[in-house]
């Protein structure tokens, strides 16, 4: 297990807080007047959600958690759970829950692979990639004249997710998005 400094905290790691896994969001390291140095965090409880907030001094240490990602396939969502397999074996099913699974879900479509983070033998997330190719299912037609402003309209995409885009994109295109934004990025 790896032991970090009070500096070495930093975004993206993943830390052990009170046997609990928590992300580094922000980290910021600043030193008031005299004293020692301090990093004030900002961290997410990666079980619950819970964002909070939390100051390491110079002298203290924070484990990093030991994390392992294994491969997965997205089969279907059904009433907030959705069920996945391995990928080299489908009669492995099991079902995750809508925390779990978070604001990712609608981006998943039918027989996608993806990453599991796994913390004590137990999935607490999935990690979708940030940019998805997804199928337009329906499309407003554009309006006539409404184009001064780089003007939007909002289209539903084949895995039930809404995303603002350009005018020009109609149904049945298949375009780009940011899945941690959930912003549309160009047409594919």
């Amino acid at each position: 297990m790896a032991v970090l400094d009070y500096n070495e905290i930093t975004p993206k790691k993943i830390i052990l807080l009170e046997g609990t896994p928590y992300e580094v969001l922000e980290s910021h390291c600043f030193r008031k007047q005299k004293r020692k140095p301090v990093n004030q965090t900002k961290l997410r409880n990666i079980l619950t959600g819970r964002v909070t907030e939390q100051s390491f001094h110079a002298a203290e240490k924070a484990e990093e958690a030991e994390l392992s990602t294994r491969q997965i396939k997205f089969l279907y969502e059904n009433k907030g759970a959705y069920w996945f397999c391995s990928p080299k074996d489908p009669s492995d099913r099991f079902e995750l829950s809508a925390d779990i699974v978070g604001s990712a879900g609608r981006f998943l479509k039918a027989n996608t692979e993806i990453d599991a983070l796994v913390f004590d033998d137990g999935i607490i997330s999935v990690r979708i990639p940030v940019k998805m190719d997804l199928k337009v299912k329906e499309a407003p037609p554009a309006v006539r004249g409404n184009t001064s402003q780089g003007a939007l309209k909002q289209v539903v995409l084949e895995t039930g997710a809404t995303v603002n885009v350009p005018l020009f994109i109609n149904e049945g295109d298949t375009i780009r998005v940011n899945t941690e934004t959930g912003d549309y990025v160009e047409r594919a």
